[in-house]
Formats: C-alpha cells, structure tokens, sequence
C-alpha cells in the first residue's frame, strides 16, 4: 500500500476535504454536514448544511464553499435541495448560507479548492478543471484532462493535484496548459480517493465508501482516512 490509514471517519461517506487553520473541514455525502476534525480524528465542531449530494470543500476569503452535485443519493430529500450542480457560499462561523453559482458546465461537481481569491472546480461535461473569480464567478480559464472521474482538488506550487477516484490516480497538473506534472497510482487496498488536501508534505485523502448510481459498486471502498507523503 502506498497510503497509511490514520483514523476512522466520524460520517458514513466522507468526500471532500481541506485543511485551513481551524483543523481538518470534512464534507459528508449522506447527510451534507460539515465537520472540523484535529490531526487525530476527534470532532471539534460540526456544522448541518443546504448542500445536497455534498462532494467537495473548500475554505478561503472568510468563507467555507461547498460543492453540491445535484440530486441526492444517500438521504430523503429537504425543502431547500434544487437537485442542480452548484457551489455554496457558507458563512465561515455557523455553516449558514450565503450565496451560490452555477457550476462552470451546469452539470455536476466533485472537486473545489480555493486558490488566492480564485476557486478551481472540477466539470465533466467536457471533463476538465475550471478557475473561477470568487467574487464575480466568472470563468478565468480551464484545461481539458483525459483521465476520468474528476474528484479532490489541491493546489501546490504550480500545480493543482487532482484525484482520479474510478482509476485510483492522483495526478499534477500544471495549472497553466494542464500538462501533467506528476502522477501517483495507488495499490489495489489503498482507498479510492475522493476528498483530498495537502498539510506541509502529506497529502490527505478520504475514501466516501459511495458509488453512487453512475458508478458500479465494485468501485467501493471503506469510510476511512489515510496519507501519503509527498
């Protein structure tokens, strides 16, 4: 295995995650809540939110951002569910909502990661990688990526990694034309990687144990946490 487990999830189907100041944001699939996690796994705060079918997090200009990939799978429906692709603008303190937008296709979304006033965001339809202006929510740019499965974001030094959840790949792309950088292929019993961020050298991942109906249910894994040091 390339990955090192650290800790049990504290929901049934972790799928986004970023690391900021206050701890480690985890977005849950099932139920769209948000919780903050310490280095060890324990809950420092939770937070319930109007996101629906809830993959991707991210935190960045005092606010957290949630991606919500259209209809939910995993729970009964709520009264503010739209079933669209959007991202969530989030007040940072109680999780209440802000504002929203479209996503860059109008179709799903799985990764988000804020990046200096910027949030890139994954699209499938055509697959690629999208930055977005915060404030306006006008496109910047995008770059087309051959593998699928477009999840977990997380920006490094010119790069932005991306999670390959189906073919158990994590790859760098250059944030400039999307050459890729670097590539990481995961053993068979590592976890399919769904939410990621990096801390310092380790980058984090999380597997949401869910398929979801596009997807065959061999590509399931386990709600778990693990590493890998880059």
């Amino acid at each position: 295995m390339i990955t090192t487990e650290v800790f049990k999830s504290p929901c049934k189907h972790p799928n986004g995650l970023q690391w900021s100041s206050k701890g480690l944001y985890v977005m849950d699939q099932e139920l769209d809540d948000v919780y903050i996690l310490d280095e060890k796994g324990n809950i420092n705060y939770k937070y319930e939110t109007i996101t629906e079918n809830g993959s991707g997090i991210t935190v960045g200009g005092g606010f957290i951002w949630t991606a919500s990939n259209g209809e939910t799978q995993a729970r009964s429906f709520k009264p503010t569910d739209t079933h669209k692709g959007l991202i969530y603008k989030l007040d940072l303190e109680t999780g209440n909502y802000v504002d929203k937008f479209p996503t860059p296709d109008g179709g799903g979304i799985h990764g988000i990661e804020w990046d200096n006033g910027f949030i890139w965001v994954t699209a499938f339809n055509p697959k690629a990688i999208y930055k977005v202006d915060a404030e306006s929510y006008e496109i910047v740019s995008r770059f087309l990526v051959d593998e699928e499965r477009l999840h977990g974001l997380a920006r490094q030094d010119n790069g932005i990694w991306c999670a390959h959840t189906s073919s158990k790949k994590i790859i760098k792309y250059d944030i400039r034309n999307g050459s890729i950088l670097e590539s990481i292929k995961l053993d068979k019993d590592d976890p399919y990687p769904h939410g990621m961020s990096i801390k310092g050298n380790t980058m984090w991942i999380s597997d949401a144990n869910f398929g979801g109906k596009l997807h065959s249910s061999t590509l399931m894994g386990k709600p778990c946490f693990a590493t890998i040091t880059l």
